[in-house]
Order: structure tokens, then C-alpha cells, then sequence
């Protein structure tokens, strides 16, 4: 027998998370483009503005801020299961992208090979692209195809993994599909031809398990403004498995990267280790607002996290198939709950009509539904288990259905 939203909703392990992020007059499923703030976020910055910063002054730095990255870094660590000299936490998505495509392409010139795939979020392909523009003219880039543009083509990746092979560049969770790569799998291929990976781990972290250890990746990145909450523009980490930091260079050499900052020393020397991929001063503010969310993460757990999120995204796709299908939307998300992230796709010749509807309802005994559009058809619903509920999932649906009609 079919549960009820109710039981769905009386049964949550998790609900009682909502009560760190207060009430809203919207159901918001854009978590997987921006968290939620959660509310003890405001006494930190309360406390970081007015005391740290207002009061401290310059002594803060000393007494709180410089130990601040590492210990942002450490939570992070914990989420995907690396070790805390092995995640930095600073710089932007994009920043962090460069830094290890630039590095795993200098380590092996004999290599002139990248494999990625046309799933991928397309900041990945700009950065890669001004890298081989500027410094690696002589690299080529394999693209493997989606035939369907929801799963990822693993059977030619396999295939296209060689001797020649520098780096494999891949998103874990693809932004549009929210389909799921085989981490340990993609992994253990590219070791076998004596070739690099780096993940993408934006659409993944504290959304799905991610474990650098068991899967044995060699690099990732991934933002923490997503399914980690922690404020729009908020830092982005990248993970280095210990015994590849001392091969790989940073490119961008700032004096936080020195082994000896604060000595001034015109002379570049960099620290050993992680921390070599600091680059300037690191944004206190954001770095610091950071904390509250990734701490709900890890009470939660991940396991749980997922657990919900499958329950989520399940019930979406059976109210999809029930009441929605009929209605000329199309499911660009994987059935098979295995290769699904944590967020849902549709597609419709009206997407950019519904999504004005959904946010902005005509009637105001309408709540908004806050979801995601991209051009040219495709809505996405970013399911967070921290945060959302069955009851706003079955509203969603419930209005998708009304304005189609």
C-alpha cells in the first residue's frame, strides 16, 4: 500500500532539520543552484563582523582567521572521507579547476590526451579550453557523447581510456540530467592506462555519498553553495590524494601558497603539501559562513541524506508518470534511481512560460514553487532532504499539473 504525504512527512528522520532554517512563504526546490540559508549562519557573520573583525581588528587574524581554512577544510574532508591535509578550501570553482587542470596536463608531457564528456557544467570546458589555449596548444580533447543527453556514454568512456590519456574530466553528477557516474569504476580504468581523474563534485556533495578513499580519486573540486548551504558565492574546495600533492604545481603562485607568508620573501618557495594551493588572502566573511551548513551536513549524515533524497526524487517521477507525462512534460532525469543525483529534470515547449507561473503565481492564495530554468525547455527541481519536504514535492506536482493544463 501506497504511503500518504502525511506518513511520507511523519516518518522523516530528517524533518526536524527545517527548524535550522526557519519558515519561508515559498516551497523552494532551487537547492541544488543555492542553498538555503541555514539561521545560524546570521550569528556567525553577526559574530565575525561585530566582535572578530569590528573589535578585534587585525589581532583576529592571529588569534582566529588564519586557522580559519583549515578548519572549513577539515569539515569538508569529513563529508567526502579525506584525509584533512588532503582538501583546501578557498577560490572559486573555476579557480580550483585551474589550478589542477593545468597541474595533472604539466605532470605527464608525454600524455596529449583529455577524455571528458558533453554533460558537463560548461564553465569545465571554458577553463579547460583557455588552458590549452595558452599552454597546451598541443593537447587534444576526446568529448564522449550522451546519445540521450541524460546518461553518460560509460561504455565509450571505457573504451576511450589509453596509454595517451592524460587526464579523464568528468562531472560525477551532470547538472542538467542529475545522472550519476561510477566514481570507483571510471576510476580504477583511468589507473589501469597510468591516466589522471578529476571530479566535479558540485552537484554531488552533501547530496550523494562521495567517498575519495574507497574510490581511489586522484583530484576533485566542487562548490559549497549548493546542497551545502553555505551562501552565494561561497568558496569552492579541491581534494588531492596525499601522494600526488608534491607532483603536481600550483600555477598560480600568491604568498599564501609561500611556506613562509608573513617572511615577505621575493624569492616564490611554496608550502609542501595541500596547502600550496592557497593563493591570496582568504575571504573571512564567506569562508566563515561556510560552517553552519556543512555542521547540518554532517549531523545528518550522508547516508540518511541520500536515503531521503531517493525518496524524493522516486515519489517525483511516479507523480510524473501518473499526472504529468500526459500533460507534454518529459523526464530528463534517470528512472533508475542508482544513476540519479539529487535533483529532477523535465522538459516542456512551455518551460519558460511554466517556470514564470510556478515563481510568480497569478493568485495569491498561490504559494511560489522556486525552481530552475534552462533555456531552451528544461525546468530542474532541486530536491534537498535537509530542507524540503513531501508535502512541498506533491505541491510542486500539483501545480505543474495546473498550469499545463
Amino acid at each position: 500500500m501506497l504511503k500518504s504525504i502525511n506518513q511520507l512527512d511523519q516518518e522523516d528522520d530528517l524533518k526536524s532539520f527545517i527548524r535550522h532554517f526557519g519558515e519561508i512563504d515559498r516551497i523552494y526546490l532551487n537547492g541544488n543552484s543555492l542553498g538555503r540559508m541555514p539561521l545560524k549562519t546570521l550569528e556567525v557573520i553577526q559574530e565575525v563582523t561585530a566582535n572578530e573583525w569590528q573589535n578585534g581588528l587585525i589581532s583576529s587574524w592571529y588569534s582566529k582567521w588564519l586557522k580559519r581554512p583549515a578548519a572549513i577544510a577539515a569539515k569538508v574532508a569529513a563529508l567526502i572521507n579525506a584525509d584533512e591535509d588532503e582538501v583546501f578550501v578557498g577560490d572559486s570553482t573555476s579557480i580550483q579547476l585551474y589550478k589542477l587542470i593545468f597541474g595533472a596536463l604539466q605532470l605527464h608531457p608525454d600524455r596529449n590526451e583529455i577524455i571528458i564528456d558533453d554533460l558537463n557544467f560548461p564553465t569545465d570546458y571554458y577553463i579547460l579550453n583557455g588552458i590549452m589555449q595558452q599552454s597546451f596548444q598541443q593537447h587534444k580533447v576526446q568529448t564522449i557523447t550522451s546519445s540521450d543527453q541524460i546518461h553518460g556514454n560509460e561504455a565509450e568512456l571505457s573504451t576511450a581510456i589509453s596509454d595517451k590519456t592524460a587526464l579523464v574530466y568528468m562531472s560525477h553528477v551532470a547538472y542538467k540530467s542529475a545522472f550519476m557516474y561510477d566514481m570507483a569504476r571510471i576510476n580504477a580504468q583511468a589507473e589501469t592506462m597510468g591516466a589522471l581523474t578529476l571530479w566535479d563534485l558540485s552537484h554531488s556533495a552533501g547530496a550523494v555519498p562521495v567517498d575519495v578513499k574507497a574510490s581511489n580519486t586522484n583530484m576533485a573540486v566542487g562548490c559549497l553553495y549548493k546542497y551545502l548551504n553555505g551562501g552565494p558565492g561561497a568558496p569552492a574546495f579541491l581534494y588531492v590524494k596525499k601522494d600526488l600533492q608534491d607532483q603536481l604545481l600550483n600555477p598560480i603562485m600568491g604568498w599564501f601558497g609561500h611556506k613562509a607568508p608573513f617572511a615577505l620573501d621575493p624569492v616564490f618557495d611554496p608550502n609542501p603539501g595541500i596547502q600550496k594551493y592557497a593563493v591570496g588572502t582568504p575571504g573571512i566573511l564567506s569562508l566563515s559562513a561556510l560552517g553552519p551548513g556543512l555542521d547540518l551536513i554532517l549531523e545528518a549524515g550522508i547516508s540518511r541524506l541520500r536515503k531521503k533524497s531517493l525518496q524524493m526524487s522516486s515519489y517525483f517521477i511516479g507523480q510524473y508518470h501518473q499526472r504529468l507525462q500526459s500533460k507534454g512534460y518529459i523526464l530528463v532525469s534517470p528512472e533508475d534511481a542508482e544513476k540519479r543525483g539529487s535533483h529532477v529534470s523535465l522538459a516542456h515547449d512551455k518551460a519558460d512560460v511554466i517556470y514564470q507561473q510556478l515563481t510568480h503565481p497569478e493568485h495569491t492564495d498561490q504559494k511560489a514553487v522556486i525552481c530552475d530554468f534552462r533555456p531552451p525547455n528544461l525546468l530542474r527541481f532541486g530536491l534537498a532532504p535537509l530542507y524540503n519536504s513531501f508535502a512541498e514535492i506533491e505541491y510542486c506536482i500539483l501545480r505543474l499539473e495546473e498550469i499545463a493544463g
